[in-house]
């Protein structure tokens, strides 16, 4: 299997971290990439039309799409049910936990673009602040959900570490770490296991 993927991006971090949880990545061929939003990239659109990272190209050909469906893939690969519930109401609490802190990405990424990509006569400040906003919020409602941040190492718990990895790695300055103390010291903790420090971002 390939990966593609960017040291920068945090889905693709996900997937890393996963793969190694699971004790795959060993089988897996990191194939760097580059999408800059704006640059056309007709090599990779034949891979995926939507010019996203990262993508899991199987053995035979096919693409596995979006860092959460390869995720799933992965897990099921592994035996199923290690970092994603196989069912009940566990798994869809787990499914519904990891939306939220997808859709946190991206609006980060969104205003990661909206600042340094779109030309400054046309930035869009109330907009960006909106999509801030929804990242911040989001990052309170996981300060206060104890269980997630309790519970074993799973999909949800790698997508939070993505997410604050990210703060860290675009908006060194945003001061999430004095706002949401428990966050902190869920992320020095993660910090201690290695699939997450060998796939920290490199420095900005």
């Amino acid at each position: 299997m390939k990966l593609t993927f960017s040291p920068a991006s945090p889905f693709a971090r996900k997937v890393r971290i996963a793969a190694i949880e699971l004790g795959l990545i060993d089988s897996i061929e990191l194939v760097p990439a580059t999408v800059v939003p704006g640059q056309p990239n007709e090599e990779y659109s034949r891979i995926t039309p939507l010019k996203k990272l990262p993508v899991l190209i199987l053995d035979n050909g096919e693409v596995v799409l979006d860092s959460y469906v390869i995720v799933e893939y992965l897990d099921e690969l592994a035996g199923g049910g290690k970092l994603i519930p196989a069912s009940g109401e566990a798994r869809w609490k787990v499914k519904s936990d990891h939306s939220l802190l997808q859709g946190m990405l991206d609006s980060m990424l969104l205003c990661r673009y909206e600042k340094m990509v779109r030309p400054e006569p046309l930035r869009w400040q109330a907009w960006a602040d909106d999509h801030w906003n929804r990242a911040w919020a989001g990052m309170a409602r996981f300060e206060a959900n104890a269980e997630a941040l309790a519970r074993p190492f799973d999909i949800v718990q790698i997508g939070l570490t993505c997410v604050l990895g990210y703060a860290d790695f675009r908006f060194a300055d945003c001061g999430w770490r004095k706002a949401y103390p428990k966050l902190d010291a869920f992320h020095d903790k993660v910090l201690t296991r290695p699939s997450v420090k060998v796939s920290l971002p490199p420095p900005a």
